[in-house]
């Protein structure tokens, strides 16, 4: 580690102005920006945290019937307080890591880093949700960006996420062991409009949607909607966990399992 300033703004205000100031970065549970810094891959002058802003913390229903979600609110409450409004994304969040990523990880420092096996970004592009930021609102599918990237600009702040709840969902992870990331993870929401299938761990450019399928499962619900159908192994990651080929079987083995379960 090396010496660096630590602000703990208590408004969005105070925040982005914090963060306006070169070689700033904020910190949201910082279970990838602290071992960066250990690293050395990462060096900001000054860290500006998140997570003692009262109006970025909790979940809520909101008159329109989304759950939101403040950015600044850890995997374990949107596992518990999610759970009554939109079950499979309470489930998603207490499955991610161990109980110390669950208790100290946000919901906005995961969607802000984008890592290309992350959950969240597969519940966000899978149900059309809305980032909110502390100066625009932007569209899941206009969010993502490829790996590790987005749409946000340099010292904007996701504030919320605003998730339209589906009429059913389910997210299914394939569970690299030691990381606890998914080797492949695909999220499944039907609304009355149509299906989204959003996949996250398997592809090079980050979280996707897999638009066949979802064109299949419009017309019909069900596991057997997708016999037939397969995801091109180009593009896909291929590592000592698995081969592109591989990670393009399990997508489709993984979206079978969504349904079913849903």
């Amino acid at each position: 580690m090396y010496a660096f300033e630590i602000e703990r703004p208590t408004t969005i205000a105070a925040a982005a102005a914090a963060l306006a100031h070169d070689g700033a970065q904020a910190l949201g549970g910082g279970q990838t920006l602290i071992p960066s810094l250990k690293q050395r891959l990462a060096s900001p002058e000054k860290l500006v945290s998140l997570t003692a802003i009262p109006e970025m913390r909790g979940v809520c229903l909101s008159d329109a019937g989304e759950v939101c979600i403040g950015g600044a609110t850890a995997h374990a409450t949107v596992a518990a307080e999610a759970a009554a409004h939109f079950p499979a994304l309470a489930a998603l969040a207490s499955h991610i890591g161990d109980p110390a990523v669950r208790n100290r990880g946000t919901i906005g420092g995961s969607l802000a880093n984008n890592d290309p096996s992350a959950c969240y970004p597969a519940a966000v592009l899978g149900t059309g949700a809305t980032i909110i930021t502390n100066s625009r609102s932007i569209a899941a599918d206009d969010y993502f960006d490829g790996m590790f990237s987005t749409a946000l600009t340099e010292g904007e702040i996701i504030t919320e996420v605003r998730f339209p709840v589906p009429q059913r969902a389910n997210y299914q992870k394939f569970v690299q062991p030691a990381s606890r990331f998914a080797l492949v993870g695909v999220f499944v929401a039907q609304y009355a409009g149509g299906v989204r299938v959003a996949v996250t761990g398997a592809s090079e450019g980050g979280v996707f949607r897999w638009a066949e399928a979802e064109a299949a499962l419009s017309a019909s619900f069900s596991a057997a909607a997708l016999e037939g159908l397969s995801v091109p192994a180009e593009g896909m990651i291929g590592d000592l966990h698995g081969t592109p080929e591989y990670r393009a079987h399990l997508v489709k083995v993984m979206t079978k399992r969504a349904v079913a379960a849903a």
